[in-house]
């Protein structure tokens, strides 16, 4: 196992905090493999005698079978007499009323408890319905630029950060496909497979949807525009034009499940000016740029758009809320919050016209405040200062541990 101190440092700091800890995020972006460095942690570094550590992976067949109130008494008979016993529950969704399970536990018994899930029913919503005031959230991410780097080394030799990050863009972040040296070809049929299964077991099956067809074109056509503004009726109009007449509402419907899965991941427009939330063009971008490519194809013409996505999520693993900002007659790609924190975020592709850097800086030159301000890029020589607004290689800020 590779180390993942960005989470388990985070994680460590509420043991035995009278909590539950939950871990949220796509499918195998690496949630089971983090308990499993928590377990090893609580052995090593706080001497919990192993017997007191218990684990169970609720997607098994050998819980497949089995009612809340069983899988209840198999853990209750599992406790140890001796002390607080560590338990560590994955994939905990899969099983029905598994929030009965956990209250029970965590209310009857002197136990830690440490939950996985991936789907709507771990969303934050579901979630403080169940257990009002007793959970702390932990939202987990594929890998980012530097555990990238980090998970290359342990296989083969890295290249300089700026040209690495031509390969991230194309290959992602799945923890999965960096364990050793896979084709990009072999990439895309493990992020296929990672897709497939989200589609079908996480919202086909889970939400009786029986037009899949429809719900396909759907995730095509966000896919192929994310970190574009967009509506349902974007969408609705497109299909339409392709002969497939398709409402509204459930064009809502499919997004919203998708973003419940942990596909999508929605940035609402923030009214610089209004100082509101705006909520007509929403923002879409994919939990994993690779999801894009072992779906559609690669795609040189998309890397713009999968830079600006990878800076998205790297924002969010920081800690921030971002929203894309609307000026008078533009938009700031990034207006990221973080407690009393605040910073702007343009990125683009390359700064070769003179037009380009006008639109680029201006935009950040008319926000009238002295939070910093970026512009990110992929020239090779990227970097200074020009009126306050700092120029960065897209790789130095992701690598960066100043924002």
């Amino acid at each position: 196992m590779i180390d993942r101190p960005l989470y388990l440092d985070k994680i460590m700091a509420y043991v035995d905090a009278p909590f539950v800890k939950i871990l949220t995020g796509v499918r195998r972006c690496g949630k089971s493999t983090i308990l499993k460095m928590i377990m090893e942690r609580l052995k090593t570094e706080r001497n919990i005698p192993e017997d007191r550590i218990i684990s169970c992976r609720f997607d098994s067949m050998e819980y497949e079978d089995m009612t809340a109130k069983q899988i209840y008494t198999l853990l209750k008979e599992q406790l140890s007499p001796d002390g607080k016993t560590y338990l560590f529950l994955d994939e905990v969704q899969e099983i029905k009323g598994w929030e009965k399970i956990v209250n029970s536990l965590a209310s009857d018994f002197d136990v830690d408890l440490y939950i996985t899930g991936s789907n709507s029913r771990m969303m934050s919503s579901e979630i403080a319905t169940y257990l009002t005031g007793r959970y702390v959230s932990f939202r987990i991410f594929t890998l980012s630029f530097g555990e990238y780097l980090m998970f290359k080394s342990k296989f083969t030799t890295v290249g300089e950060p700026k040209a690495e990050l031509a390969n991230y863009v194309r290959l992602g972040g799945f923890p999965a496909t960096h364990l050793q040296a896979y084709s990009q070809d072999e990439i895309y049929t493990i992020v296929r497979d990672i897709y497939n299964s989200t589609i079908f077991s996480d919202i086909v099956k889970r939400n009786q949807i029986r037009k899949i067809d429809q719900l396909e074109r759907v995730v095509k056509y966000t896919f192929n525009n994310a970190g574009n503004t967009f509506s349902a009726k974007s969408i609705a109009d497109y299909l339409k034009s392709e002969r497939r007449s398709l409402d509204n509402e459930t064009v809502y419907s499919y997004l919203d499940k998708l973003e419940k899965a942990y596909l999508l991941h929605r940035c609402s427009r923030y009214d610089l000016q209004g100082k509101e939330i705006l909520k007509t063009q929403e923002k879409f971008y994919l939990a994993d740029v690779a999801l894009r490519y072992s779906v559609l194809g690669y795609n040189a013409d998309s890397v713009a758009s999968s830079l600006e996505n990878i800076v998205y999520l790297e924002l969010c693993r920081r800690g921030y809320t971002v929203n894309v900002g609307k000026t008078g007659d533009g938009e700031i790609d990034f207006v990221a919050v973080r407690q009393n924190e605040k910073i702007y975020v343009q990125v683009t592709q390359e700064i070769n016209l003179e037009k380009t850097e006008k639109r680029e800086y201006t935009r950040l030159l008319e926000i009238p405040d002295n939070y910093p301000k970026f512009v990110l890029t992929t020239d090779e020589f990227a970097g200074g200062n020009y009126e306050g607004i700092k120029t960065m290689h897209i790789a130095d800020f992701l690598l960066s541990a100043e924002y």
